[in-house]
């Protein structure tokens, strides 16, 4: 595990030499905004009978070189990796560096017994202290109020107070597991004696009965817990990169750097172009986090992403994108209204409502182990189907035919969202001075 921590120390200090190389070399330059701005104009003329996506494609890469190169994202992708980086690394340091302690309570002691318990718990490294209790039911009592952390009563059986999972590999599920082990074994000697017919029956000695005061809980699968981080890195990405769409647009409405790329541009390219290059540069970093924490997690020999089902994470990325496609337009539509800062915060809070919404809903689902109805409905709206409906690919409860349903609905809704703020960015985007109404702009027949 010390490998591990020496990769995480060696990754922070490359970031940080990166992030302060680039800084310095981009104080020296002009703005990305500038540089990318020059060589559109230079090049616009000629260049977009060359390019597949045409004035849209020129655009797209303006936007990917000016994200790219800006201080925001170099910033963010270097926390980004550290925290996962860190996530990855730090629970098994911390759970091999502190194996752990407890109260064991005793029933029916005797030294042998107590001998054996201690010998146990040395075997696995777990640190123990032996309290003997009068009864069971005085043991079970203080097992409940958390004064003990497990029961034995004599050769009988093992009590603890939760259930205690066969995937757990903590010191104290491996303590439990070998003391019944033992028990188990020395209680069939007790029995049987020293005969060859005894010797049998210690053969086939079988672990004494661990019982818990709660019921079982389901232990959650791999492909649910894939699913939870997805819906947690589909939010967080998603909050990102909308609000840099956000703020994008009202910012080069407000500096009238729109005017002169209108000048050469459609609206509808100019505006499509730059969602393609966001919606580029937020992929390319969902992508290159998710490699380096596979690739992190394989190096250190972490089971934090070990086995990861492939279905899932295919569902997440793909949501990604069709949640982004739908919302992207929204966000810029929105920046198109607003002229200073205070105006796209006070716009941002509704739009991101019924993303929140989903977020919230699929993430409780997926936490609980059992999503809700509510998690159903809300896998087939488009606003919040790219949180719902990986947590329902999680837990298997979706056929494909329901997916692509989802998909088609999501597909659809983002066509009618694109065609109404294309209208409302073409109509709203010039009109500077203060802010401009969406009633006015959709009432509006300027520019129609």
């Amino acid at each position: 595990m010390k490998t591990g921590v020496l990769v995480v120390v060696v990754l922070a200090g490359a970031l940080l030499v990166v992030v302060r190389r680039t800084r310095s070399r981009g104080s020296r330059a002009q703005s990305p905004l500038v540089a990318g701005l020059t060589w559109f104009r230079r090049r616009a003329p000629w260049a977009g009978a060359h390019k597949p996506l045409g004035d849209t494609g020129l655009v797209a890469g303006r936007e990917i070189r000016e994200r790219m190169r800006g201080r925001v994202f170099r910033v963010v992708t270097a926390i980004l990796f550290v925290a996962v980086a860190a996530a990855i690394v730090i629970p098994p340091a911390l759970h091999s560096a502190n194996p752990g302690s407890a109260e064991v309570g005793v029933v029916r002691a005797s030294p042998a017994l107590e001998d054996q318990v201690l010998s146990v718990a040395k075997s696995v490294k777990f640190s123990v202290r032996l309290v003997d209790e009068p009864d069971l039911a005085t043991a079970k009592a203080a097992l409940s109020a958390a004064r003990v952390k497990l029961v034995v009563d004599g050769t009988t059986s093992l009590v603890v107070d939760n259930p205690v999972s066969a995937s757990d590999t903590s010191a104290g599920a491996q303590f439990v597991r070998a003391l019944a082990g033992t028990l188990g074994a020395e209680k069939a000697f007790v029995s049987a004696g020293l005969s060859q017919a005894q010797a049998s029956i210690v053969a086939r000695a079988k672990a004494l009965p661990v019982m818990s005061l709660k019921p079982a809980k389901r232990s959650r699968t791999t492909a649910e817990s894939t699913a939870l981080i997805g819906v947690v890195m589909i939010f967080v990405v998603l909050t990102q990169y909308l609000t840099w769409t956000l703020m994008g647009v009202m910012e080069e409405k407000a500096s009238r750097v729109v005017e002169v790329l209108l000048a050469t541009v459609r609206p509808v390219q100019l505006l499509a172009g730059k969602l393609l290059g966001i919606g580029v540069v937020a992929m390319v970093q969902a992508g290159a986090l998710v490699a380096f924490a596979l690739l992190l997690a394989d190096v250190v020999g972490s089971s934090v992403l070990r086995g990861a089902a492939p279905l899932v994470v295919a569902a997440s990325l793909a949501w990604l994108v069709l949640g982004y496609a739908f919302y992207s337009w929204l966000y810029a539509a929105a920046g198109s209204l607003a002229e200073r800062q205070d105006q796209v915060q006070s716009m941002a809070l509704p739009l991101s409502a019924p993303m929140l919404l989903g977020y919230i809903v699929a993430l409780t689902g997926a936490s609980s182990g059992s999503p809700s109805l509510l998690v159903k409905v809300l896998a087939y709206l488009p606003p919040t189907a790219p949180f719902a409906m990986p947590t329902l690919v999680g837990f298997g409860q979706v056929a494909w035919w329901q997916f692509a349903i989802s998909v088609a609905l999501s597909l659809l809704a983002t066509v009618g969202v694109a065609l109404g703020a294309a209208r409302v960015y073409r109509r709203a985007v010039l009109r500077t001075g203060r802010r401009v109404r969406l009633r006015d702009v959709v009432t509006s027949r300027a520019g129609g």
